[in-house]
C-alpha cells in the first residue's frame, strides 16, 4: 500500500510580484546609499580642494594678470590692453577684514589658523573631513534599518525621514559617536512591522514609484559623477589627499614659471 503524497498549498499569485517588491526595494536602498555616500565624499572633498588649492589658483590668476598688464604697458598695443583687462576682471578681488576672518575668532580671541596667518608661522592644514570606516559602516546599517522607503504608512515616513536627516548630518560630519547614539535611539524605538501587500495593485503602483525613484538617483549619480570634483575624486577615490598633493604640486610649479616669466616681462 503506497502512502499518498500530502498535498501542497497553491502559491498566493502574489507571492512572486512581492518577492520582486521587496528585491526592488533593497536594490534601491543600496543604490541611494552609495550616492549618498559618494555625494558627502564629493562635498568633503571638494571643501578641502578649495582650502589647498584655492590661494594657488588665485595666485594663478593674478600672476596672470600682472603678465599681461605688463606686456600691454611695454607695447601699448589696444589688444594686450583688452586681454589684461580681461584677465583683471577675473581675478577675485580681496575680501574685506570682516570677511577674511569670519568663524576664525573664537571666545579665547583668533583661532591657531588666523593667528598662524598673523603671526607668519605655518597654518595647519584643513581637517579631514572623510568618513571613517566606522562611520561607513553605521551610516550603511542605518540606512538599511530606519529608510522612509519601508515605511507602511505617511505619519511612519515622516518619523524615518526626520530621523534620517539627522543621520545624514551626523555622516556628512563624520560624527562616529553621534551615529552610535542614533542607532541605539533607533533601536530604542519602535519595531516597524513588516508591509505585508495583499492586492496586485498596490504591489505594481510600489515597483513604478521604485523605478521611478531609481532614475532620479541615476541622474544625480550622473551629476555627481561628471562634475569637475566628481571626475577628480574618481581618479583616486582610495586616496584622494594624495590627488590633492599632486594637484598642488603641479600648481606650484606653474605658479614658479609665472613669477619667472613676469620677472622677465617688468625687467
Amino acid at each position: 500500500m503506497t502512502t499518498p503524497e500530502p498535498e501542497t498549498e497553491p502559491a498566493r499569485p502574489e507571492a512572486r510580484l512581492e518577492r520582486a517588491v521587496r528585491a526592488a526595494e533593497q536594490a534601491l536602498i543600496e543604490f541611494e546609499i552609495a550616492v549618498e555616500t559618494f555625494r558627502v565624499e564629493v562635498e568633503n572633498f571638494s571643501r578641502l580642494h578649495h582650502q589647498k588649492l584655492g590661494p594657488m589658483y588665485a595666485r594663478l590668476e593674478e600672476l596672470d594678470a600682472l603678465i599681461a598688464e605688463a606686456k600691454a604697458a611695454r607695447s601699448g598695443d589696444a589688444e594686450e590692453q583688452r586681454v589684461a583687462e580681461e584677465l583683471r576682471a577675473r581675478v577675485m578681488p580681496m575680501p574685506e577684514v570682516a570677511e577674511l576672518f569670519h568663524d576664525w575668532i573664537d571666545s579665547d580671541g583668533l583661532s591657531p589658523e588666523a593667528a598662524a596667518m598673523l603671526t607668519d608661522m605655518p597654518v595647519q592644514a584643513p581637517k579631514r573631513v572623510r568618513p571613517s570606516d566606522e562611520a561607513r559602516g553605521l551610516f550603511r546599517e542605518l540606512v538599511r534599518k530606519a529608510h522612509p522607503d519601508l515605511a507602511q504608512d505617511d505619519r511612519e515616513r515622516e518619523r524615518r525621514d526626520a530621523f534620517m536627516t539627522r543621520v545624514n548630518a551626523a555622516y556628512a560630519r563624520g560624527d562616529e559617536a553621534l551615529l552610535r547614539e542614533l542607532s541605539a535611539e533607533w533601536a530604542a524605538g519602535p519595531v516597524p512591522r513588516e508591509q505585508q501587500p495583499t492586492e496586485s495593485e498596490e504591489l505594481y503602483a510600489r515597483l513604478e514609484w521604485l523605478a521611478r525613484r531609481k532614475e532620479m538617483l541615476t541622474v544625480v549619480a550622473r551629476d555627481l559623477e561628471e562634475s569637475a570634483i566628481g571626475s577628480m575624486l574618481k581618479m583616486a577615490p582610495d586616496d584622494p589627499d594624495r590627488l590633492l598633493e599632486e594637484i598642488g604640486e603641479q600648481l606650484l610649479a606653474q605658479v614658479a614659471e609665472r613669477e619667472s616669466e613676469l620677472a622677465k616681462v617688468a625687467d
